[in-house]
């Protein structure tokens, strides 16, 4: 089986973070990871650009697990977040909500940051009513956040 090196330009589930140099299955990089903008090929000059992408990810992330552990004991402490979108009268709203759109409710509400990246949604969002999203806080650290989502 030939592998292929390649850097990673986002967070890959299973695999690395923005910054990470891996070798993956030809097959995976060609018909998956490139085509998909999640990497792109390794090459002697990278360098450079895997550094900076390293130095953007620590300025994004909590520093410590404290912190996140903070965050994380704020979240479960409030009752989650409320979010009003634009819906039909049988309760279906027009578009979804996104994890940006969590995130910015995180901030605005609760006074806590969350990268957006870091919430993961399992189905979309698309009807108003109560939801759960987890929150990667850290590598050790998630918690699960309530969401309501009611008609504007």
């Amino acid at each position: 089986m030939k592998k292929t090196k390649l850097i990673l330009t986002c967070d890959v589930d299973n695999l690395g973070a923005s910054g990470d140099v891996v070798s993956v299955a030809a097959g995976y990089a060609r018909n998956y990871l490139l085509p998909r903008g999640m990497a792109q090929p390794w090459t002697r000059g990278a360098q450079r650009q895997i550094d900076q992408m390293v130095r953007a990810r620590r300025s994004r992330e909590i520093a410590s697990i404290e912190d996140a552990r903070a965050v994380r004991d704020a979240i479960e402490a409030s009752t989650g977040v409320t979010i009003s979108k634009r819906a039909s009268d049988d309760g279906r709203l027009f578009g979804s909500v996104q994890a940006s759109d969590i995130a910015a409710a995180v901030k605005d509400q609760l006074k806590q940051t969350v990268d957006r990246r870091k919430i993961v949604i399992n189905q979309p969002l698309k009807a108003l009513g109560r939801f759960e999203v987890v929150c990667k806080l850290h590598d050790d650290v998630s918690v699960t956040l309530p969401v309501l989502v009611e008609a504007e």
